[in-house]
């Protein structure tokens, strides 16, 4: 069942309306927006698939370009197919939104339309602004979510419901970078521990701790420090209040 219908003229808000399309059925699904040009296959009746589409649609858009009203003798034809998914939502009172697209499209007025579409002065608009479309689509599809209730957001379900088989975060707020996987192989690197109060080391190689000197052939020296060198098995030593003396690295 489609839900929302996109009503537009080509070659006058195609583009926008394209783009209104993309957004609803990322939120909503396609299957859920009817928009003629992808909703329509090959070798489908063209009048009939839409007139049915539009009839059991709970919302049309009428994306209104800059020469949307310029196209007059259109308008007035009763066979124009803008006109006609507009007047056949009238009649089924599907609720229709005027999209005035782009800053210099103005508010539609009585005296540009023919009698059958005079409505759609008096309908209450929302403006579309070609420079901001990231606004103008999150405006739309809230819209939409508002008029038409039954719809199930589907983006809005994926930021705030993880799936079943999904990693979620457990460690609170992080202080730099934080890599989570499920699956992984290899080493890896740089990873952050939420409260440690030390250092901790993940991978191969040697860590020298609180050392004071390093000089020679890796030998050091200090009052307190933790030595590891090379893959750590078990073979931890440490060094707590004792002199100051070198020690070599086979201990």
């Amino acid at each position: 069942m489609k839900e929302v219908f996109i009503n537009y003229r080509t070659g006058d808000g195609e583009k926008t309306a394209a783009l209104i399309d993309q957004e609803l059925s990322r939120r909503f699904g396609p299957q859920h927006v009817f928009r003629a040009s992808r909703s329509i296959a090959p070798g489908e009746s063209y009048p009939d698939s839409l007139l049915a589409a539009l009839r059991r649609s709970c919302l049309l858009l009428a994306v209104v370009g800059p020469d949307w009203t310029n196209f007059r003798t259109r308008l007035h034809d009763p066979e124009d197919w803008v006109r006609r998914e507009i007047v056949e939502a009238f009649d089924c009172e599907v609720p229709v939104v005027p999209i005035l697209d782009g800053r210099k499209t103005s508010r539609l007025s009585k005296a540009d339309l023919p009698s059958e579409l005079a409505r759609l002065a008096d309908l209450q608009s929302i403006p579309f602004d070609t420079h901001d479309t990231e606004t103008g689509l999150r405006r739309v599809g809230d819209l939409v979510a508002e008029m038409v209730p039954g719809l199930d957001d589907l983006a809005q379900a994926d930021e705030t419901s993880p799936a079943s088989d999904t990693v979620t975060n457990s460690i609170g707020d992080v202080s730099g970078t934080a890599v989570q996987s499920r699956d992984f192989t290899g080493d890896v690197g740089g990873t952050v521990v939420k409260g440690s109060h030390g250092p901790v080391h993940t991978g191969s190689g040697s860590i020298y701790q609180n050392s004071r000197h390093v000089s020679g052939d890796r030998h050091f020296s200090g009052d307190g420090m933790t030595y590891f060198e090379g893959d750590n098995h078990g073979g931890i030593q440490h060094r707590f209040g004792e002199p100051d003396r070198r020690e070599d690295d086979s201990r």
